[in-house]
């Protein structure tokens, strides 16, 4: 015992000591509030989470490549390979997760579970299994609908509202993890807003609770019992998971799978402009007390933006009844405005706000698209994401011509952002290799290194400059 309470009464000792044990408590609340049991949410939940495991035909000599990796165990691997089905070719099942939406077998998934799946099979949570059909899928998203026909009504999520979602918050994921059916973990959110550099439209729930391979397409859920986001991808640098999992919101999802219910594809909101990260250096320039909101480079013609009368310079902090905190928020936030919804956009503007009305446009899917498109391809260890120069991106940016391919997002904290290269800048050579198409550029990247350098030729309106970025 201390010093200190040697020398007091017991009674004074006692009431020191409770003092001590209460203190923590006091300290940390969410101690005392963590729930004794997950049990009867996993109860509950666990029938509407189902396993998603497709067929498809590899071709090729690597047929795994990108399907199974190297240190998987033989034991897990069966769930991957059945034998060969011809010369240079495999058939290889993937698995998934899944969870049910509607009585009447609506199931969501992700966009990468069943992408080029032959075959897509389902297996409920009492083991009864259905074909299922591809109503819709967003690739950008990486959200996917699909079906089953069943004469019973299922057990079902509700979507809840993840725009409430708080950091720290506990959430539980229920999934198939190297086919261990319905596993269910705990966690917290651990960051909302995330992008991993894989689409503009990114902004995920960030999470540390348990993810593995198989857990894919399957949901994340609240205390209340509600579908809060899809589990989407992890963080790993061995495939195993680490506590960064990562899960659409609830939010896009929903606005998603409506979209794909009435139109079997996505229509998104369209604005017109390309947008940058604020540093402090910007923020600085631009007269903002902070780094904040998204910088106009640029104000493609005839766009909504431009007849609402956003201006190149301009940072926007405001759209709708949304806080702009930092660049990668908009396109998401934008790409979910209905067409022809007239937003309200407050923007900074030589140190002063002003606010503009823009009705929202559609956006053509052929321009500017990203996110694991053939006509994309994005560096990670650059932080680059290019487009392959179409005839109408070349008439909408003021091109000369249609040769090359337009930077159409930079990473932050990316060696290109910290080289000061920007969306809508266009790559003309790499290493003095010329650029002409997607292509060109893709043969030039594959001769670099990891750790050297890359000398980038770009354009920027009528003026030419060189950079070097140093690959990681």
């Amino acid at each position: 015992m201390p010093q200190i309470l040697r020398r007091l009464p017991l009674s004074v000792c006692l009431v020191v000591m409770l003092g001590f044990l209460a203190a923590p408590w006091a300290v940390i609340p969410s101690l005392a509030q963590a729930p004794p049991s997950f049990a009867d949410l996993a109860e509950k939940l666990g029938p509407t989470v189902v396993n998603i495991y497709t067929k498809k035909v590899i071709k090729g000599r690597n047929a795994f490549h990108g399907q199974v990796p190297d240190d998987l165990p033989d034991f897990f691997k069966k769930f991957f390979d059945i034998p060969r089905q011809g010369p240079g070719s495999r058939k290889v099942m993937s698995l998934g997760s899944g969870v049910i939406i509607s009585p009447d077998g609506y199931i969501v998934t992700n966009n990468h579970v069943i992408k080029d799946a032959e075959e897509i099979n389902v297996r409920l949570n009492d083991f009864e299994e259905f074909e299922a059909r591809i109503v819709g899928r967003d690739p950008k998203t990486d959200v996917a609908l699909i079906k089953i026909k069943t004469k019973k009504k299922l057990p079902y999520a509700t979507f809840g509202d993840s725009s409430r979602l708080r950091v720290g918050e506990w959430v539980i994921a229920i999934g198939n993890p190297f086919g261990f059916e319905n596993t269910v973990t705990a966690g917290i959110v651990s960051a909302k807003g995330r992008n991993i550099g894989n689409s503009p439209y990114e902004n995920f729930i960030q999470t540390d609770a348990s993810i593995n391979m198989g857990n894919s397409g399957g949901p994340l859920f609240n205390m209340e019992g509600e579908l809060v986001g899809i589990n989407s991808a992890i963080y790993s640098r061995d495939g195993g998971n680490i506590g960064l999992g990562f899960a659409i919101p609830a939010n896009m999802v929903h606005n998603v799978v409506e979209q794909l219910k009435k139109h079997g594809k996505v229509i998104r909101g369209w604005l017109g402009v390309m947008v940058q990260h604020v540093n402090a250096d910007l923020a600085k320039e631009f007269g903002l007390d902070r780094p904040r909101g998204a910088l106009v480079g640029e104000v493609m013609k005839d766009s909504p933006a431009e007849k609402a009368g956003i201006k190149q310079g301009d940072i926007i902090v405001r759209f709708m009844d949304k806080n702009i905190r930092q660049m990668s928020e908009l396109p998401a936030i934008v790409a979910q405005t209905p067409v022809g919804t007239r937003a309200k956009v407050v923007v900074i503007r030589k140190g002063k706000e002003k606010t503009l009305t823009v009705k929202i446009g559609k956006l053509n899917e052929k321009l500017l698209e990203s996110g694991g498109d053939e006509n994309t391809e994005t560096s990670k260890d650059l932080g680059i994401t290019v487009q392959e120069i179409t005839p109408e991106i070349a008439k909408s940016m003021n091109l000369k011509d249609d040769k090359g391919v337009v930077i159409t997002d930079v990473a932050p904290d990316s060696p290109a952002y910290e080289a000061r290269i920007t969306p809508g800048e266009v790559i003309l050579q790499v290493n003095q290799h010329d650029v002409k198409s997607l292509e060109d550029y893709r043969k030039a990247l594959n001769r670099v290194k990891k750790g050297d350098n890359v000398l980038f030729l770009i354009r920027k309106g009528e003026h030419s400059r060189f950079v070097i970025v140093k690959k990681r």
